[in-house]
């Protein structure tokens, strides 16, 4: 960002001398310059701050011989401002007063002392509470790409490899992070180039060698397989790149960054970005974030188990024996009703993943102290609660919770009860804790009794009944005598200030009085804040297993919410076996059973080795859709250790869940919605397997007719004979129903739907077998189309039924795919009656004209 004088200009004042210096080192980002009670922004800074912030732009004095550009936020408030920025993307220095202002001769010395960036705050008011911030690095290679990704506000450092540019971008849309780095080179793929909080980095700051040897400096050892990445240069690389930028920006240590850990892709479903918007996880398509899948499930009490509740849904394991516990601790919380009682006792816990995070940074604020203490004055009650159920994954949690009576007691002792929310303003500690601290204040405390006493004898001595003894910040203690009455002031009076109907005085007594306890009030707080400082240290000693306790009370958190969810939705234990099926009995969507103010029709699913593609047919707004994503839905809650929406549900071996639902153009890309909707489609067709989950409706509608048909039968054939995934094929090319032949491995099912007089019923019950018509009309008679386009569409339908044309087979039963469907454009000539009865308007008829006309086409035929 650059300003409108260099730094060199002799005519520029010391104080925005230091102020360039320091933009010099921080040229593209605003810089929050302090100024006693104020954070300054100058020049192009402070006109990007005042349009953002919708703060006042000013201009005051001058530098090198123009005004200066001027905008500021108070100290107090900045960190509303802040979280606005970085919620804009935007990265902040701050650059601190060094030093105590009355001590320093001249200009006070500055500094930058760290860097907000969006990726790496750890302030409470800057973060999401139920989501993770991360920064994520990518590093590329021959090989592939290698990820790095942390989350500093919860001492979380993980990394992976991806071998294609389609896994790559499976991954960001996993973790969506706050912010990016990517080396400084030419030939990215798009999926890095669109994501917000891009940060070009300098190409060699991925070289794997020097970034290996960051990484060994920083964790103090000799080689990294520790941590799995001897033989990984890609994660190796990201990781050191990420570790690089964080020293940067944050300008201390990092002790709560203990380790890293690798994330295997085969560990996990793998689900691509197309699949986590049509599913809508945590968002839907639309970008509004209520009625979705978390929405539902997410009972979490506290803040850090609703974000280990997120990360499990966006990645659901295939570990079965992890899996198993989780199924078996929910089950015994489910039978045993204790997770009533641990969800009650984590409501006084707070977020002490968080908390421990800005301890190891030393940001922690007297509250986060308080938190902590009484998360920790919990843990025995939970403990209590744990000790009887029998589920080897809440005896693994609850041997994870630790004891930690010497922290708890330290906090306790050292604590008052409520502290202030700033530990400039004292009172943090305890009475009882320091003894020396306690003399200070007993100081402090005695002085409004010496005050009154005073003010007494003076007024006695006087004779003055209106003598008041004060105090104000500025000049101290002062005893005040109005004007009428201040030539009656004793001669030891020596006179302070001057108001405009009063005079104050100071007398030698009273001097001596406040040189004591402003002294003491001073040095009270000093102690404070390095008993503070200790308290502190004390509690980094201990930082790992408080930082284990964390993670065991969000997992526990999390487990009790699935027992919640499973006794208020009637949810079962689902049940995951070795053998390839896919088994779902009186299944339901979750979120639309949730919103839906009448009851859900339950439906089953039955796929097997000689079953693995069903062939969906039916009207709109019949529920194939529903009915398609809750069986994914059922897969997923699954596979994060939920019970899920059935009477029923056996589940087989599932590598991967691959959709194509819905419509939308990429106008950015130039892509239309048939262009996205065959990209989507040959993404499964080259990733899904035997072991996939497949979901795909309505391929082909964005072209012509036949061109459409040819290219659904076409993908309905390479899923069940070359995958052969597990697939739902919802249509309405009524033909596709043919290829439910002996041995196909595919069957015909459909939603149905009733016409009762005028209206159309939905059934939404799925039944063997195909629709016999899809009510195309009477759905859009429904949506409120004018009733003469209604009739006119009917009449082209009968006109093009009487032809032969493909809409036939709708009406019929399903023709064979391998019987000629191509038609010509010109029918043959049809018969008299024919083309009376296209003429005919039958709304427009009495019912003698309809029998007349009746009668006149039967003699013509």
């Amino acid at each position: 960002m650059s300003v409108q004088s260099p730094p060199s200009a002799p005519a520029h004042t010391p104080l925005m001398k230091q102020f360039f210096a320091a933009k010099a080192e921080h040229p593209d980002i605003l810089l929050f310059f302090r100024m006693g009670d104020f954070y300054e922004l100058f020049y192009d800074d402070a006109r990007k701050a005042a349009r953002l912030l919708d703060i006042t732009l000013t201009q005051r004095g001058s530098s090198g011989g123009a005004p200066i550009p001027m905008a500021g936020v108070p100290v107090h408030a900045y960190e509303g401002y802040l979280a606005r920025l970085v919620a804009l993307g935007e990265s902040v220095a701050i650059c601190e007063q060094i030093g105590d202002p009355a001590l320093a001769k001249g200009l006070v010395e500055r500094k930058v002392v760290r860097i907000v960036t969006p990726g790496t705050v750890t302030d409470e008011a800057l973060l999401q509470e139920r989501r993770d911030t991360l920064l994520l690095a990518v590093a590329r290679g021959r090989a592939g790409w290698g990820l790095a990704w942390a989350d500093l506000a919860g001492g979380r450092f993980l990394v992976s490899e991806v071998t294609t540019d389609e896994q790559l971008a499976s991954e960001l849309a996993r973790l969506e992070p706050a912010e990016l780095l990517v080396p400084d080179e030419d030939g990215l793929p798009a999926c890095l180039l669109e994501r917000g909080g891009l940060r070009r980095r300098p190409p060699w700051g991925f070289d794997a060698d020097s970034c290996r040897r960051q990484l060994l400096r920083f964790f103090g050892l000799h080689d990294l397989s520790g941590f799995g990445l001897e033989e990984r240069p890609l994660a190796t690389a990201a990781a050191g790149a990420l570790l690089a930028y964080v020293e940067e920006t944050q300008k201390q240590r990092l002790p709560h960054l203990t380790a890293i850990a690798f994330e295997s892709a085969d560990d996990g479903i793998a689900l691509n970005a197309a699949t986590r918007r049509h599913l809508e996880l945590d968002s839907r398509v639309d970008g509004r974030n209520e009625h979705t899948l978390l929405g539902v499930l997410d009972a979490s009490i506290t803040p850090m188990g609703g974000r280990l509740l997120r990360r499990w849904l966006h990645r659901p394991l295939r570990d079965r024996h992890v899996l198993a516990e989780r199924h078996q601790a929910v089950a015994t919380f489910v039978h045993s009703g204790a997770h009533d009682a641990l969800r009650e006792r984590l409501r006084g816990v707070g977020d002490l993943e968080r908390i421990l995070s800005r301890v190891a940074l030393r940001s922690a604020r007297p509250r986060d102290l308080s938190t902590l203490r009484d998360g920790l004055a919990m843990l025995p009650d939970l403990r209590a609660l744990l000790a009887p159920l029998d589920a080897p994954r809440l005896g693994a949690l609850a041997g994870e919770l630790g004891e930690h009576a010497d922290a708890a007691d330290l906090l306790a002792r050292a604590l008052v009860v409520q502290p202030p929310v700033l530990l400039r303003d004292g009172g943090v500690i305890g009475a009882g804790f320091d003894a020396e601290l306690d003399e200070l204040r007993v100081l402090s405390t005695n002085a409004d009794r010496f005050l009154i006493d005073l003010e007494g004898r003076e007024r006695a001595a006087t004779g003055i009944a209106t003598l008041k003894v004060g105090y104000n910040r500025v000049h101290g203690y002062y005893i005040e005598i109005s004007k009428g009455q201040s030539e009656r002031a004793p001669a030891h009076y020596t006179r302070r200030q001057t108001l405009t109907g009063a005079e104050r005085y100071i007398t030698e007594e009273l001097k001596a009085f406040e040189d004591k306890v402003l002294g003491a009030r001073d040095r009270a707080l000093t102690r404070e804040k390095f008993l503070y400082e200790q308290l502190l240290d004390r509690l980094n000693e201990g930082l790992e297993p408080l930082r284990r306790c964390a993670a065991a009370l969000a997992e526990l958190d999390v487990l009790a919410a699935f027992a919640e969810r499973a006794l208020a939705l009637d949810w079962t234990a689902p049940e995951l076996v070795d053998a390839p099926c896919l088994q779902i009995e009186r299944g339901r969507h979750p979120v639309v059973e949730a919103v839906r103010a009448e009851p859900f029709e339950p439906n089953e699913l039955l796929l097997d080795e000689q079953r693995r593609m069903l062939v969906i047919t039916g009207p709109n707004m019949g529920g194939k859709s529903t009915y398609m994503r809750q069986n994914a839905l059922i897969v997923l809650l699954a596979h994060i250790g939920s019970f899920v929406p059935a009477a029923k549900a056996v589940i087989g071996p599932i590598d991967r869940i691959l959709t194509r639902i819905g419509a939308g153009d990429d106008l950015a890309r130039g892509q239309s919605t048939f262009m996205v909707e065959m990209a989507e489609t040959s993404y499964i067709l080259h990733h899904a397997t035997a072991q996939s989950l497949v979901l795909m409706d309505e391929i082909g509608r964005g072209t012509s007719t036949y061109d459409g048909l040819a290219l659904a039968e076409a993908c309905a054939r390479h899923l069940a004979q070359k995958n052969r995934a597990w697939t739902l094929f919802a249509t309405h090319y009524f033909e596709l129903t043919a290829l439910a032949e002996p041995g196909s491995g595919i069957a015909n099912v459909h939603l149905d739907a009733v016409e009762h007089g005028d209206r159309l019923v939905f059934m939404h019950a799925v039944k063997d077998g195909p629709a016999n018509r899809s009510f195309g009309l009477q759905v859009a008679a429904l949506a409120g189309l004018p009733r003469e386009v209604v009739a006119q569409a009917r009449r082209t339908l009968a006109e093009l039924e009487s032809r032969g044309g493909p809409h036939a087979a709708a009406a019929t039963a399903p023709a064979a795919l391998d019987a000629p469907l191509q038609f010509g454009l010109f029918a043959p000539q049809t018969s008299p009656a024919l083309e009376e009865l296209a003429a005919i308007e039958p709304d427009e008829l009495s019912p003698k004209q309809a029998l007349e006309a009746l009668y006149r086409l039967k003699a013509k035929l």
